[in-house]
């Protein structure tokens, strides 16, 4: 980025005060902005405390990190300030905390080469404002209907189930499972997404897909590890990106068997003229799901550990059994199975995304007039969000009467999205539903169109038939609204067949007791002693 600015750093007097804070990695660009923000300032020394931390801060830095890294994520990830929003009482927030650019600074280098946002170059729907959207959130609709529940069977499921097949195989029994679930975790991602397994997929796609699941893992910067990892997602994300470019055009020409088995097939059908879903959005897509199923991995981790004979949660294998013992795929006239509604509440207390993460800008420019920075022209930018809690809502007494039992059976109390009418919402008491109800007919071939309810969280309908999912407060693991993770229903699908696998094969889990067990990256702010493995009971 050419033109430089302080980053709120400091307000130091001089070019060594600023190489000190920023050690060798300080441009000279970035020095002559801090001279000229400070030019016509009283001098003053600084406290000793100030020159003591920016030391202590230096000193933290290796020797051998590249001078971008430090500057475009060290220095961003130490300014950054991350804030605990309210937990709401429906299930939506509001449009003044936009999902434009949320994402913490520091990260933006994993996903662009220039360091910063560049829509131009291709976007995901979780970076953008519903402003950017297209009319009725049609971008989320266009996603969405990817993964509808009605494809998950004749599409979708015969891949996760070879997946865990082959993950529980016997010849893996009773050894650490999460790093043999990282092993072959990259195979069904890419069968999902192109159509791609195996020998198809190259080296440096799995290479960067690990490394990139890493740095979200670690997260700290000044570790050697994230470090080693951010700077492999950078040397392959262009041929990434072209990698992705190309599969887009195997599927579209035809060369990828059975493409409409493809979340990208769907993708491409349901896109339009591209104006709100280019294929440049969908290679980004691609990618970017890192992110959203990277928490499968902490999920199955949490899952397996409340499970486990030793050390595991009575009540959930308590539950799980008596679920199990039923006719758990037929729900009998409810919107939710017996199975589908266990393992809603397994994540409503895994809760594996703490919070629905948006962007906050300094009010003052609108009801106070300019803010400070603005008015006298001080170069500094400051990068501030603040977090809707997943976790503290979904156990919120407020919302539940026992939040903390296990209770796969709370929501059939509560209203699902196909509930949520504008009768409703005035029941409620609103004088009119927060959001316009409205319908995208899908253009892949079916008889299917993307609907949403009251509150804007998005559903399908499938031949008449609705899909709806749990539109409370209470349960807010994947979000809320029209910022719901429209990836919920597949990952609940694609945790019902781990589950059927579990019990279909008498699959139990058991602590290993590993002297020394290996830290493993699992998702986002989880690195896990792998200590966990499987066996079968007689």
């Amino acid at each position: 980025m050419e033109q430089k600015i302080m980053k709120r750093r400091t307000i130091l007097k001089g070019g060594a005060a600023a190489v000190g804070l920023l050690g060798t990695g300080a441009s000279t660009a970035v020095v002559t902005s801090v001279e000229r923000a400070s030019a016509d300032t009283a001098q003053s020394p600084l406290p000793d405390q100030i020159l003591s931390a920016i030391e202590r801060f230096r000193e933290t830095i290796p020797a051998n990190f590249d001078r971008d890294y430090i500057e475009k994520a060290i220095i961003p990830f130490f300014l950054t300030s991350f804030y605990e929003g309210e937990r709401p009482l429906l299930p939506l927030i509001d449009v003044n905390f936009t999902k434009e650019n949320a994402l913490p600074y520091d990260l933006w280098g994993l996903i662009t080469r220039d360091w910063r946002p560049t829509p131009e170059a291709g976007v995901t729907v979780f970076l953008q404002g519903l402003e950017k959207r297209g009319p009725d959130n049609l971008r989320k609709r266009i996603y969405f209907a990817a993964v509808t529940p009605d494809l998950y069977k004749p599409m979708y499921g015969a891949k996760v189930v070879a997946f865990f097949d082959k993950l529980m195989d016997q010849q893996f029994a009773n050894k650490p499972f999460m790093r043999h679930y990282l092993d072959y975790y990259f195979d069904l991602y890419w069968d999902l997404h192109l159509g791609v397994t195996g020998d198809a997929i190259p080296f440096e796609v799995r290479q960067i897909g690990e490394a990139f699941n890493t740095v979200l893992a670690y997260r700290n910067p000044l570790l050697p590890i994230t470090y080693d990892n951010y700077m492999i997602v950078r040397d392959r994300l262009e041929f990434l990106k072209s990698w992705i470019d190309d599969r887009l055009a195997d599927i579209e020409n035809g060369k990828i068997k059975n493409p409409e088995k493809t979340i990208a097939w769907y993708w491409l059908k349901n896109a339009g003229d591209g104006s709100h879903f280019a294929k440049k959005d969908v290679v980004f897509e691609c990618f970017h799901n890192f992110v959203a199923l990277s928490q499968w991995g902490n999920s199955i981790f949490g899952t397996m550990s409340r499970l486990a004979e030793d050390g595991g949660d009575p009540a959930v294998r308590a539950s799980f059994q008596k679920t199990m013992s039923g006719n758990f795929d037929n729900a009998n006239g409810a919107p939710f199975t017996p199975l589908e509604l266990f393992v809603m509440e397994l994540f409503r207390v895994i809760s594996p995304n703490g919070g629905s993460i948006s962007a906050i800008h300094d009010a003052r420019t609108s009801a106070y007039g300019a803010s400070p920075q603005q008015r006298f022209g001080f170069p500094m930018e400051r990068y501030s969000y603040i977090s809707t809690p997943h976790t503290s809502t979904s156990l919120e007494p407020v919302h539940w009467k026992e939040p903390n039992v296990f209770d796969p059976q709370r929501y059939l109390s509560v209203p699902t999205s196909a509930q949520i009418t504008e009768d409703k919402c005035q029941q409620i008491g609103l004088a009119r539903c927060p959001f316009e109800i409205t319908n995208f007919q899908v253009k892949d071939g079916r008889k299917a169109n993307v609907t949403n309810s009251g509150f804007g969280t998005v559903f399908g309908v499938v031949d008449g038939k609705s899909f709806p999912v749990c539109d409370y407060a209470g349960f807010a693991p994947f979000g809320f609204g029209y910022r719901r993770c429209p990836g919920e229903q597949l990952t609940i699908q694609v945790f019902e067949d781990f589950l059927r696998k579990i019990w279909r094969d008498k699959i139990v889990f058991r602590k290993l007791n590993l002297a020394s067990p290996g830290q493993v990256p699992i998702g986002p702010n989880a690195v896990i002693d792998d200590d966990l493995g499987f066996g079968r009971s007689a």
